[in-house]
């Protein structure tokens, strides 16, 4: 008969009555706390961003758009919608932190893209980080899924608390901005195509990790693609959800704070033509059709966005971004999925 072997520790002690084994993570959560903890900086200054922006915006909206509107009223005298360039610290204070918000909101997609393709994906391609992990039971495709849903359930519930006190602090300070609701920061920075935006840039930035495996190199390429990626919706944008046509002496009329895109004449025969000096500024219709009659037109026509086109807009851009960014992330896995086959066969 054998004896059980004992090591100089003793033998291994069974659990006591009404106790169980401390159960390990699962690979999934086991993962997930591994990204954590390697970008724990990252996170750590994601969560500084967004505790101060969140200060500055409820600042803006509250004691110092109080402050500047009274520096407004002294300086105006009580007569603000008259008054074209008032000044006084605080209100230069109170622009100051608007602007400054709205473009770290409206440009955090460029900072996200650019971390994503150097120091997520790059940097671990670069030092072999990755494929050490892919030696310890996890697969490539469990690794990239990892790297990006982290990062993703972070930004998304960073951006969750960000766009709506951007968007207070934007309608809230209307009376001071002197901004319209289709500026493209504010734009991009107010509603659900700054989350769609962040997203992609963390698509875009893991696919150009992904293909160059270096640092600086995935840090440039994923900044160039999304700084591309916000000029083609800045330049499109109008264009993704139908526009207003008006004709005759509601062309003089437009409503408050329309994007006003075209305008022109139409002839005798019905053709429309591009002309943004012809009619338009004539007082009221009789002046309109005077005008017309002089040069033989028949009528005048604009097409423009009025306001109430901001949340169509912005869920429209929404779902074009996102179709990208779900185009990157499917790049990305078939690109990860070739390089192993690749690697695996030639071992």
């Amino acid at each position: 008969m054998t004896t059980p072997l004992l090591t100089s520790a003793g033998p291994t002690p069974s659990p006591s009555p009404g106790t169980s084994p401390r159960p390990d993570r699962g690979p999934g959560r086991g993962l997930a706390w591994s990204v954590l903890r390697l970008h724990r900086a990252a996170l750590w200054c994601w969560l500084l961003l967004v505790a101060a922006l969140s200060a500055a915006m409820l600042w803006a909206y509250g004691p110092g758009f109080d402050a500047a509107l009274a520096d407004v009223r002294e300086q105006c005298r009580g007569n603000v919608e008259a008054c074209h360039s008032p000044g006084g610290p605080w209100l230069n204070k109170y622009d100051t932190t608007v602007g400054l918000t709205t473009l770290v909101v409206a440009y955090l997609p460029l900072l996200v893209a650019a971390w994503a393709g150097a120091a997520l994906i790059g940097r671990e391609l670069e030092n072999g980080t990755a494929h050490l992990a892919w030696t310890q039971s996890v697969s490539p495709a469990r690794w990239l899924a990892a790297k990006l849903a982290v990062p993703a359930l972070l930004i998304t519930a960073g951006t969750a608390v960000l766009v709506p006190l951007h968007h207070l602090m934007w309608n809230g300070g209307e009376e001071l901005l002197w901004t319209d609701w289709y500026d493209q920061e504010g734009f991009r920075a107010g509603g659900t195509v700054t989350l769609a935006y962040a997203l992609c840039g963390l698509a875009v930035g893991a696919l150009a990790g992904l293909h160059l495996g270096r640092t600086l190199p995935a840090l440039g390429v994923a900044f160039t693609a999304m700084a591309a990626v916000t000029h083609l919706g800045n330049s499109y944008r109008p264009s993704l959800w139908p526009t207003v046509t008006v004709t005759g002496a509601k062309v003089l009329n437009p409503p408050d704070q329309a994007l006003q895109l075209d305008q022109g004449v139409i002839t005798d025969e019905g053709t429309r033509i591009a002309d943004n000096m012809a009619c338009t500024d004539a007082d009221g219709a009789a002046d309109l059709q005077r005008c017309l009659a002089r040069g033989g037109l028949d009528d005048i026509w604009a097409t423009y966005h009025p306001r109430s086109h901001f949340w169509p807009l912005q869920l429209a851009e929404t779902g074009v971004v996102l179709a990208v960014a779900a185009l990157a992330v499917i790049a990305a896995f078939v690109l990860l999925n070739r390089r192993t086959a690749a690697v695996g066969a030639a071992v």
